[in-house]
């Protein structure tokens, strides 16, 4: 059992709470719950806040949980074999005498890094971009197939909403969004380009081969018709991630 999951148990059978009833207020499945539980279940770490804040641990943070404490919800059966794997391409040619005299720091380092570098193939450290594209945190992604919601992995990163433009497609001023590459527009997808000058979220119309519109909605629905060599598609959204309360 890892340290998040035997956090949550305790929590709950301290509030003498079901499986079932922690996972309906989490909005996720029982199954769900009792395998981040028992530690054989990738989970993301807003995931783990959200579920954590849900069950009334609300001082614990993103601080108090280090990646190897979000990896060690990984199923070691798999990802065992992947950290052998490294470790052997790693491993350099030394003499008998050379290996005897490695110290236990060193040893120890490079077991930290070997763990990091197969934990790598589960998981993906994503930056959180700023409205001019500086990275102002980072949130781990669970990694399918080497694949982040189809994309390469390097290429994804979050969108964190400047204003509450986009509100009336559920996307307010400080969520972040989760972007993987476009660089033509996807009709009724969200997506996030330069125009005129700025940045923008704006849901996408296509209209015909040359014009789109761009659709917004604050206080009010407002759409825009423009022509698509006088924009730069930069990435399309997938998935947005909010604050409870």
């Amino acid at each position: 059992m890892s340290r998040l999951g035997d956090l949550i148990r305790t929590e709950r059978i301290r509030q003498k709470l079901t499986p079932k009833q922690v996972a309906k207020k989490c909005g996720v499945s029982e199954s769900y719950l009792m395998a981040v539980e028992a530690g054989t279940r990738i989970i993301a770490d807003d995931q783990a806040r959200r579920i954590l804040k849900t069950i009334g641990l609300k001082q614990q943070n993103e601080a108090e949980f280090t990646l190897d404490d979000i990896a060690a919800t990984v199923d070691l059966a798999q990802v065992q074999p992947r950290m052998a794997a490294v470790a052997a391409a790693r491993k350099p040619e030394r003499k008998e005498a050379e290996l005897a005299a490695s110290t236990r720091e060193e040893e120890e380092g490079i077991a930290g890094s070997v763990w990091l570098d197969a934990l790598q193939s589960v998981l993906k450290r994503v930056p959180v971009m700023n409205a001019v594209m500086k990275p102002v945190s980072y949130k781990l992604v669970p990694v399918e197939n080497g694949r982040i919601e189809g994309a390469n992995p390097e290429k994804v990163f979050f969108y964190l909403a400047p204003d509450d433009s986009m509100r009336g497609f559920r996307i307010h001023r400080g969520d972040i969004v989760l972007t993987v590459p476009a660089q033509s527009p996807v009709d009724g997808a969200i997506m996030l380009l330069n125009y005129k000058e700025h940045r923008y979220l704006r849901k996408i119309k296509v209209l015909d081969d040359r014009q789109v519109m761009l659709q917004s909605y604050d206080r009010e629905y407002e759409a825009e018709t423009a022509a698509i060599s006088e924009i730069g598609f930069l990435a399309r959204c997938v998935q947005v991630t909010f604050e409870l309360g």
